[in-house]
């Protein structure tokens, strides 16, 4: 068996590895990124590919060279919710921000081409099959070229994706990493890549439609003739035939006829809050492999960006002082993903816990009477929204019959707010979690009696 041995060992290359990667080796240390697929293969992954928020990205990379080469439609201004029910629409701006679609397979390969222009060791064909862990987690096993090889490291980045198999693999016991992971908290997901002969009218738009299944129906434009269409549906509900269902919306909608398809592929990913404590002594968790997914929309580029970049910051201070077996020193990296967009998608999972527990067809009923900007601030936006007192008197008037769900409503986003400020007040060491893990809980508590839904964690 043969070994190698790095500063820092990522593995999985994707925007969360790959940012992370970049970031090491931006610092001068050594890192080594390690991804299971060929390198022609490399960046397809199954995605929306709906960019929210683009000056959010680090600046560690050549972002302008990211930004030609794969942002193919950067001029998307608002979301179409639209009621499958009765055939209506919700328009919902993005208050000025202009988001972006991209054509994700070149994402990825520029992130991986500017991760091996910064310094990082990019290896493909790699497949992670173990660490290896004393008191601390100081490395991996991955087979490559039909040969086996420790992958000896400081510190261990874990970007691998959701239902990571790493965390299978290590020895948690003893530490603050969030070992409460179920499959019910994640969706499984399909998508198609389509052309067509005649150019859509909505190339400005993020098009969404609920579903069944407590998922939505999407149809996002690359361009006005390549659409990236996809559905899913949460893995706490019954089944769904995904490639049958999406064909049949496609079907009755005039735009697609004859629409071919590019092409194909189908993920998992978390639609859960993030992990209460990503790190462990020698290991910190990234992206979809620490929860960092928009648990509403399922979108997770930016926040993934973000959390490979302070990941590595933190790798890299820890092994700087010496100290990369103490989970205290990658502690920030946790306060920072908290303290930004954690304690949102932790506010918006609290919507997710509140529609499980919900009829559909009443909650669609409601929405189309909701002011847009009101339910966008509610679940696509901030996690959390206020109503003047005008457009409460309008919007009861409509939703006459539906009062006793929209006060369940009204408590589960007093309740979001309330979430939010605990998780403004993210603890800046280990000592302080377990009470702030109470705090939280019992909040949540709170929030299963509100909507007579079953614990999600």
């Amino acid at each position: 068996m043969s070994a190698e041995a790095y500063d820092v060992v990522v593995v999985g290359g994707g925007t969360a590895g790959a940012f992370a990667a970049a970031t090491v080796a931006s610092e001068g240390l050594s890192v080594a990124l390690l991804e299971r697929k060929p390198e022609d293969d490399a960046g397809h992954i199954a995605c929306g590919d709906a960019v929210k928020g683009k000056s959010t990205f680090p600046d560690t990379i050549d972002l302008e060279y990211l930004r030609e080469e794969s942002f193919t439609n950067d001029d998307i201004t608002h979301a179409r919710f639209e009621n499958p029910q009765s055939g209506e629409s919700m328009d919902i701006g993005f208050g000025g921000v202009t988001g972006a679609v991209v054509d994700r397979k070149r994402y990825g390969e520029v992130l991986l081409e500017e991760a091996a222009r910064i310094g990082a060791d990019v290896q493909y064909e790699t497949v992670v099959h173990d660490v290896i862990q004393d008191t601390a987690v100081e490395g991996v096993k991955a087979t490559r070229n039909g040969s086996v090889t420790n992958y000896e490291a400081d510190v261990v980045i874990d970007a691998a994706g959701a239902l990571s198999l790493l965390q299978d693999k290590t020895d948690f016991s003893g530490a603050t990493f969030d070992t409460n992971v179920d499959y019910s908290q994640f969706c499984s997901a399909y998508r198609e890549i389509i052309e067509i002969d005649e150019p859509v009218e909505w190339t400005d738009t993020l098009v969404f439609k609920p579903t069944q299944e407590l998922g939505y129906l999407w149809y996002f434009p690359r361009t006005a003739t390549e659409i990236n269409v996809g559905l899913g549906f949460q893995m706490n509900k019954p089944p769904m035939k995904l490639v049958e269902v999406l064909k049949a919306d496609l079907k009755q909608r005039a735009e697609f006829a004859g629409a071919r398809v590019k092409d194909k592929l189908g993920a998992a990913l978390p639609t859960r809050r993030p992990y209460d404590s990503a790190v462990a002594p020698g290991y910190l968790a990234v992206g979809d492999a620490a929860g960092h997914v928009n648990p509403i929309t399922g979108g997770g580029i930016p926040g993934a960006a973000k959390a490979g970049h302070w990941a590595a910051q933190a790798a890299v201070e820890a092994i700087s002082e010496g100290v990369p077996d103490d989970e205290d020193a990658l502690w920030e990296y946790n306060r920072r993903v908290m303290t930004d967009f954690g304690k949102k998608f932790a506010a918006m999972d609290l919507y997710n816990i509140w529609g499980g527990a919900t009829d559909l067809d009443e909650i669609l009923d409601v929405i189309t009477k909701l002011p847009a900007d009101h339910f966008a601030e509610t679940v696509a936006k901030s996690g959390s929204t206020s109503m003047g007192f005008a457009t409460k008197v309008k919007t009861a008037a409509k939703t006459f019959g539906h009062w006793d769900m929209l006060y369940d409503l009204w408590r589960v986003n007093e309740k979001s707010n309330e979430l939010k400020e605990i998780y403004e007040e993210y603890p800046t060491s280990v000592d302080g979690f377990e009470q702030w893990v109470e705090a939280r809980d019992e909040l949540l508590e709170e929030v299963y009696e509100i909507t007579g839904g079953d614990p999600k964690y």
